[in-house]
C-alpha cells in the first residue's frame, strides 16, 4: 500500500530528506488508490503543513509529542505488554516475522516501533497489511484521540490508518475516557519513572537492585495508568503470515 509507505515516513523522526523530498510524497499519494480521495487529500494538507514548519521545530515537537511519557509512545507493546516479562518473548517473534519477510533491523531499532511495523506490513498481500492494521486498531484508535486532545496535528496520521484498517472503532468513542486520564508527561510524572532511590551499601537498609527496579516500577504505576491491549495472537507472538 502506497499510502502505508508514506504514513511510515511521516511518523519517523523528521529529517532534511523527509523535507527534500516532500514532492515525492505527495506525487506518491496521487497513486494511493487504496483510500478515498478525501483520505488522500487529508494526508497531502497534513504533509505542507509539517514541512512549512523550520525542521528544528518540527523535530522537537515530535519529540514532545512521542518521547516523553508512554501514553503517546509509538512503541506498540508498550500499549500491549507494558512493563511485563512477556514483552521480550513477543519482541523475539516479532523479530523472527520480520526476518522471514527479509528485514533485517540493526541492534539499535525496536521491531515494535510502528513506523518499522507499517514497512513490514507493506511487504505482504493486500489481505494480511489490511488484518496486520486491523490486529493494532485499538492502540492506533486510542493514540489518535490522546494526539487530537493534544492538539497536535499527528493525529490525521492515525485517523487514517484507521481508515485503511477497515476497522469499526472511532477514535471519538474514547474522548471520555481519554479525558479522564492523567498525564504522564508532566515534571512530576516524568520525575517519578527516573527519580532513584538512594542507595545504601551497607547496614540494615541495603537492598538488591532488582527491589530497587520493582519499587521504581510501582511508583510510576500509581503515578500514570497506561491501557494495555489484547491484540491476539497476529502481532509479535509467533503467528506466521
Amino acid at each position: 500500500m502506497i499510502a502505508l509507505k508514506v504514513i511510515s515516513h511521516l511518523l519517523d523522526y523528521p529529517t532534511q530528506e523527509l523535507w527534500d523530498n516532500r514532492s515525492e510524497l505527495i506525487d506518491a499519494l496521487q497513486e494511493a488508490d487504496e483510500l478515498p480521495v478525501t483520505q488522500v487529500a487529508k494526508l497531502m494538507a497534513f504533509i505542507h503543513r509539517l514541512t512549512q514548519q523550520e525542521l528544528l521545530d518540527a523535530q522537537s515537537h515530535y519529540s514532545e509529542l512521542f518521547d516523553r511519557g508512554r501514553a503517546r509512545s509509538l512503541l506498540l507493546f508498550e500499549h500491549v505488554h507494558g512493563e511485563s516479562r512477556s514483552r521480550g518473548q513477543a519482541m523475539v517473534d516479532l523479530l523472527n516475522q520480520y526476518q522471514q519477510a527479509g528485514i533485517t533491523l540493526s541492534s539499535r531499532e525496536l521491531p515494535d516501533y510502528l513506523p518499522t511495523y507499517l514497512e513490514y506490513l507493506t511487504l505482504l498481500s493486500t489481505t494480511e497489511c489490511i488484518e496486520g492494521l486491523n490486529n493494532i486498531a485499538p492502540i492506533l484508535a486510542l493514540l489518535a484521540e490522546r494526539l487530537k486532545q493534544r492538539g497536535s496535528d499527528y493525529h490525521t496520521l492515525f485517523d487514517v490508518l484507521l481508515c485503511l484498517s477497515q476497522s469499526e472503532l472511532d477514535a471519538s468513542q474514547l474522548a471520555a475516557q481519554v479525558e479522564k486520564e492523567p498525564l504522564d508527561d508532566t515534571p512530576a510524572a516524568l520525575d517519578a519513572v527516573w527519580e532513584e532511590e538512594q542507595v545504601t551499601f551497607l547496614g540494615e537498609g541495603a537492598q538488591c537492585g532488582n527491589n530497587k527496579i520493582i519499587q521504581h516500577q510501582r511508583r510510576f504505576a500509581q503515578e500514570t495508568k497506561v491501557q494495555y491491549f489484547n491484540v491476539g495472537n497476529s502481532l509479535g507472538t509467533g503467528a506466521q503470515k
